[in-house]
């Protein structure tokens, strides 16, 4: 374990804790509800979701869970909870005792000792396929950051590796959709303000896979790695993976670390040095 990030066990969870406490505050307000915070975004984006409080120590009740969803639907947001097994054990038991049920998620760090893949504004990181898109980290007027934001709507309505339905047709109409709620602006907004780096598979000027990662200090985040359904099975999602991971490191973040879908998807980060470390869980 120690080879993962050159830190013992604890110490790695500590970190993560911090940097789970610490990314939402960039973009939403915390609401103290004693041994967990519900984060509520201001702005458009993805609605955020309740956690453990940083440094709770105590118990954690049904009727604390009860809470927390009674101000969720207050403000029409998902009834939606995260957090990390080892590091809040309670809370388990309480989310499953206020009626939601808890699905489980490989959580892996990159190994210390991992190569740093290619890096580059215009690096070609789609392996051995020949027509493979390039994958390039995004700036703020890339033509190319609608696609990229749109892209997750379509990969997370089809879960799952398998060759989907929703093709060039739905991401054109989904781009559209993003641009007028405002979405698109607010990816530039955050890449302008370095809280947000989007990656993405480009070929004809459009997304068909993009990633992001979200640097606080010395740890960041990939989160949001998602294929265009109809362009899977390419090898496009770890080449994304592998971009965001050169990126991270030249800005000099020392612990890069995600969530899996399943252990099918963590094998997969797993040729790039990716390795379990604990297990997320996400009720809602």
């Amino acid at each position: 374990m120690r080879g993962v990030t050159d830190q013992d066990p604890p110490a790695l969870l500590d970190r993560l804790e911090s940097y789970y406490d610490a990314v939402p505050r960039n973009g939403a307000r915390a609401e103290d509800f004693g041994p967990l915070s519900l984060f509520v975004r201001e702005g458009a984006g993805w609605p955020f979701y309740a956690r453990p409080a940083l440094g709770w120590s105590g118990p954690v009740e049904a009727a604390d869970v009860h809470r927390v969803r009674s101000r969720q639907r207050e403000l029409g947001v998902p009834e939606a909870f995260e957090w990390v097994a080892e590091t809040t054990p309670a809370l388990r038991a309480a989310v499953e005792a206020s009626g939601l049920t808890v699905h489980e998620h490989p959580l892996l760090a990159l190994d210390a000792a991992a190569p740093t893949p290619p890096s580059g504004p215009s690096a070609d990181l789609s392996g051995d396929l020949p027509d493979g898109p390039a994958v390039r980290i995004l700036g703020p007027a890339d033509p190319a950051l609608a696609g990229a934001v749109a892209v997750p709507h379509l990969a997370f309505a089809e879960p799952g590796t398998a060759i989907g339905a929703a093709g060039p047709a739905e991401l054109a109409d989904t781009i559209r959709t993003c641009a007028r709620d405002g979405l698109v602006a607010r990816a530039a907004e955050r890449i302008e303000a370095g809280l947000t780096v989007y990656a993405a598979a480009v070929a004809d000027g459009t997304a068909h896979c993009t990633g992001q990662h979200q640097p606080v200090g010395e740890v960041s985040e990939i989160v949001g790695v998602g294929t265009l359904p109809s362009e899977r099975r390419r090898g496009l999602g770890l080449a994304v993976t592998a971009a965001l991971v050169a990126d991270a490191r030249a800005r000099g973040v020392r612990t890069v670390f995600l969530s899996a879908s399943d252990d099918e998807v963590a094998r997969l980060y797993g040729r790039l040095g990716f390795r379990r470390v604990g297990t997320a869980l996400i009720a809602e």
